[in-house]
């Protein structure tokens, strides 16, 4: 099917169905994230529709979001002076001094940290956002890798299910064959009984893998933020040859494109910061303020006698103080959580490059022994099957086989058939889940990055 065709197909299931319709009319919600360059080589667009759905109204990613929106808005508060102070003092006794009483006073003041520890404080928190956003992206990264896996085992699921009632058919053909032979005196009816109980254990085959296919949908769902019931587009994925990969040079790459690993990194470049900030607790705040004093004129009998010069004349103050960092051992043990706290951030970044490394490696090991164990079973298990089944039924018809022997033949074609779309499956499965761990698509390497 060509793809203008594909794209037609599945705007008319959005009408039909209901199914992710608000995507098409909407930019994807993560047009600028990690995942982009995966979205952009998904060829198919049922697939980035849901995929972008996914995106857009999962509660997890939307959550993240949010906590790295608040985040950015951390900086401009800590790397802000202070509010300052205003004060008023009113004299209920007021005290006499020689130019008069004093009424009441003002006071304006205005802390003033030392400058480093604002920028410093500023530069952590920017920090801070950015590991949350990158935390976003591999959230985002893992849902587009665990949406695409479900469907690969869906799609699984609906050929399976194929397959078997292709089983059934045959079965119950071959049944039928089988009472008339029976009927008949020319067949026995132990292959009736035989081809019966093989047709009921088809059926129940069958029911468990609508209940599979129940529980896949659910959890699809789930992810879109959608009833259980939801529809679903379905897909029939290619299966491209894989590309020749280097382990060691895949690792590489992971390692500088996935966005967990970014954030470790700025969470290590925060607790740096943090200790910065330690360190400059040694250094003194200080405080700038202003008094100004109503004073009111001399009302006794000297004052009005003779005033004063400066009768009545307010008084101006300018103050200042400084906080002087006393306590050493209050320090001390800044500065050594600050370092533990960097300790933490760099075994956290560890841990994730070293699973990462074993996932990169596994998963590209895997790849093209899954690819080697499909050709196997395609075109060397599926063909022998076939003889086996065509010589069966030549016997069957000509009275020198019985049923049971064709049920037997017709069982190991379908086990191959059910084998060849397990190994499919699988293959496409290790080839999303290696593009989610390195948040690239194999298809958009180039050539001199994976020989």
């Amino acid at each position: 099917m060509s793809v203008p065709r594909l794209f037609r197909t599945a705007v008319e299931r959005v009408c039909a169905g209901g199914f992710a319709f608000a995507v098409f009319l909407t930019a994807p919600a993560a047009a600028d994230s990690a995942v982009a360059p995966i979205l952009d080589h998904l060829a198919e667009p049922e697939l980035r529709a849901l995929v972008d759905e996914v995106l857009a109204r999962n509660p997890r990613v939307a959550a993240a979001e949010a906590r790295a929106r608040a985040a950015e808005q951390r900086a401009p508060q800590v790397k802000a002076l202070p509010d300052p102070t205003v004060g008023v003092t009113a004299f209920v006794l007021t005290p006499e001094t020689r130019v008069g009483p004093q009424e009441m006073t003002l006071t304006a003041s205005q802390a003033l940290p030392w400058r480093a520890k604002l920028t410093t404080r500023a530069a952590a928190a920017d920090l801070e956002a950015a590991a949350l956003a990158a935390e976003a992206d591999a959230i985002r990264l893992e849902l587009v890798t665990e949406v695409r896996v479900q469907l690969l085992e869906l799609a699984f699921v609906e050929r399976l299910a194929v397959i078997h009632q292709s089983i059934r058919d045959h079965f119950a053909q071959h049944e039928q064959i089988a009472r008339a032979r029976y009927a008949t005196g020319s067949g026995p009816g132990q292959g009736v009984i035989q081809l019966q109980a093989a047709i009921t254990g088809v059926d129940h085959q069958l029911l468990e893998l609508d209940s599979r296919r129940l529980v896949l949908r659910a959890e699809i769902n789930a992810l879109r933020d959608r009833r259980p019931s939801a529809p679903l587009p379905a897909l029939t994925p290619p299966t491209p040859e894989p590309p020749s990969l280097d382990a060691e040079r895949l690792v590489e790459l992971a390692l500088a494109a996935r966005p967990d690993l970014r954030a470790a990194r700025r969470r290590i470049e925060r607790a740096d910061s943090l200790s910065d900030l330690a360190g400059l607790a040694r250094r003194p705040d200080f405080m700038v303020g202003v008094t100004y004093t109503l004073v009111g004129t001399r009302d006794d009998a000297p004052g009005r006698l003779q005033p004063p010069p400066g009768n009545g004349d307010d008084i101006l103050g300018l103050q200042a103080t400084v906080a002087v960092p006393l306590w050493r051992g209050r320090i001390a043990a800044g500065i050594e959580e600050a370092a533990a706290a960097g300790q933490q951030s760099e075994e956290e970044r560890r841990v994730l490059a070293a699973r990462l490394e074993r996932d990169v490696s596994e998963l590209a090991a895997q790849i093209p022994i899954r690819w080697r164990q499909l050709g196997l079973i395609r075109e060397v298990l599926v063909v022998q099957a076939q003889e086996a089944l065509d010589s069966a039924t030549s016997g069957y018809v000509a009275g020198a086989l019985n049923a049971l022997d064709l049920l037997d033949a017709e069982h190991v074609l379908f086990d191959a058939q059910a084998a060849v779309a397990r190994a499919e499956t699988d293959y496409l499965v290790a080839r999303a889940r290696l593009e989610g761990a390195l948040g690239l698509p194999l298809a958009a390497l180039d050539p001199s990055e994976t020989l």
